[in-house]
């Protein structure tokens, strides 16, 4: 028996699986006695109460029996109980062919981590990750407001969500912080708490389309915006923009061609490029949308992370006819993992969101929605926010420098003063359908180029930086470079 240090996967788990596929092959025969949790841990050179761990899962599962001063064996019940046929056979099952389905590639880049061996991928750097560094999150402040909540609830018997619009406590400590934060005047019915940004967008989606109504993205756009608005329907049109925004003549002439139901768009931090929307092109595009009576879909996640001091008010706060609907969330100022996000819209819309959010998420998270509601109280989140924003800015000032004076001669950058990640524009000698090929080679993960647009080709990098460390930044530049390199040799060679 082997167990892999450094795995993703437990010791303990890496145990009790070699234990069942052994039972299984039929090595390990019912009433086999196994070795000792001291022999076994003596054996693989590991702590003795990992061994103790996996015999005690394995027992609870059926797998093993124990008995005093005999020892562990093999159980014959668990053999014939987790021996039952456990093939499902996929084709008795018809699957609707009326929705769209997001593509089985671009799940596995979702999958992505979970399906990658930590062994085989450890070495590996990414810029293909536009998430914050989870190693500064307080987590034992988190960890703190976790046992305060989960006791609170506990002793009152209130471990439920009595709303599906979210938890009053967490909403009453959102409505302060965009109070506070942005000027935002609004009510508790005007916010519903959600499990991410994604979630909100696919429930404001699936509120406003039918089928074949024409919804607007910009060119180059997110390809998880783009599936979720086809998913519930809708025909996808696109607007071009630049490093100011949308250009508000291109989209008054789709507006004229087609009836627009709404567009959707990041002010703060354009994906993937990184342009700021102007405060003349927000108030423009809030008049357009009085004008052909669209709505607009705001996704502010992230825009905590201003890197000036002119920090733009964001389109729910100039909004005075009710035509935004804005979606943010605390994953990307926390961790992916934290799953809270919220929505800000008309009541009628909050209402109808709280609708579908009973059938797919009845009882929500209120342990978690409390303890996130307690760091917003306490000012921690805050705090949180100011120190990772000076990190970054030291990250993306280093990623700057790096760009400019190791890879000029292959890249040009395009300016940005918020978000996450930053945007290249390739030399035209950069071959871009076998970049990430090449950049697998120098052990570097890059974003599938092509995935910001189905329409054009794309000639260039969205390079995440928040969640690598300076010296991670001069590593991954350094395999970047030398991806640049080798395809500039072949180009030189042909």
């Amino acid at each position: 028996m082997e167990v892999v240090r450094g795995s993703a996967t437990p010791l303990h788990i890496q145990i009790a699986e070699t234990i069942i596929d052994e039972i299984q092959r039929g090595r390990f025969l019912p009433g086999s006695v196994l070795p000792g949790t001291r022999e076994l841990s003596n054996q693989l050179s590991i702590n003795r109460k990992t061994v103790v761990q996996a015999y005690d899962e394995l027992i609870s599962k059926g797998w093993l029996t124990t008995e005093s001063k005999r020892g562990t064996f093999v159980s014959s019940r668990g053999l014939m109980v987790n021996q039952q046929p456990k093939t499902i056979q996929p084709d008795n099952i018809q699957i609707s062919p009326k929705k769209h389905r997001l593509p089985s590639t671009m799940m596995a880049g979702v999958t992505h981590v979970e399906q990658t061996n930590a062994s085989s991928s450890a070495n590996y750097l990414s810029f293909s990750e536009d998430d914050s560094d989870a190693r500064l999150i307080p987590y034992q402040v988190i960890a703190r407001c976790m046992r305060h909540a989960v006791t609170t609830l506990a002793r009152n018997n209130k471990l439920y969500c009595t709303d599906a619009k979210g938890s009053i406590v967490l909403r009453k400590a959102i409505l302060n912080m965009l109070n506070m934060e942005i000027g935002l005047s609004a009510e508790l019915d005007n916010i519903c708490i959600l499990r991410g940004s994604q979630m909100g967008l696919f429930l404001a989606a699936r509120l406003l389309i039918e089928e074949n109504d024409s919804i607007v993205v910009e060119q180059l756009s997110s390809p998880i915006v783009r599936e979720t608005f086809k998913n519930c329907g809708a025909n996808l049109l696109y607007v071009a923009h630049n490093e100011s925004g949308i250009l508000l003549e291109s989209l008054e002439k789709l507006c004229i061609n087609h009836p627009v139901r709404a567009i959707y768009v990041t002010p703060h931090h354009q994906m993937p490029t990184g342009a700021v929307m102007s405060i003349d092109n927000r108030k423009g595009l809030l008049k357009l949308a009085q004008r052909y009576n669209f709505v607009i879909i705001e996704d502010g996640s992230g825009s905590e992370f201003s890197y000036t001091k002119d920090n733009l008010r964001p389109l729910i706060q100039l909004d005075k006819s009710g035509r935004v609907i804005y979606i943010s969330s605390f994953s990307k100022i926390l961790a992916p993992g934290f799953r809270v996000g919220y929505m800000v819209a008309p009541t009628t819309v909050i209402k109808h969101c709280a609708s579908d959010i009973t059938l797919i998420d009845r009882q929500g998270n209120a342990l978690l929605e409390h303890a996130v509601a307690e760091l917003l109280e306490s000012g921690e989140i805050k705090r949180h926010i100011t120190k990772s924003i000076k990190i970054y800015q030291a990250r993306k000032t280093h990623l700057t420098h790096l760009i400019e004076s190791e890879l000029a001669e292959f890249c040009t950058l395009s300016s940005s003063n918020s978000g996450l990640g930053l945007w290249i524009d390739l030399a035209p000698h950069i071959q871009t359908d076998l970049i990430l090929k090449d950049a697998e080679k120098q052990k570097l993960k890059l974003y599938y180029i092509n995935q910001y647009s189905e329409h054009c080709q794309v000639s260039g990098l969205r390079l995440g930086f928040a969640h690598l460390n300076l010296d991670e930044i001069t590593l991954a530049v350094e395999y970047l470079k030398n991806t640049f390199m080798y395809q500039s040799a072949i180009v030189l060679r042909a």
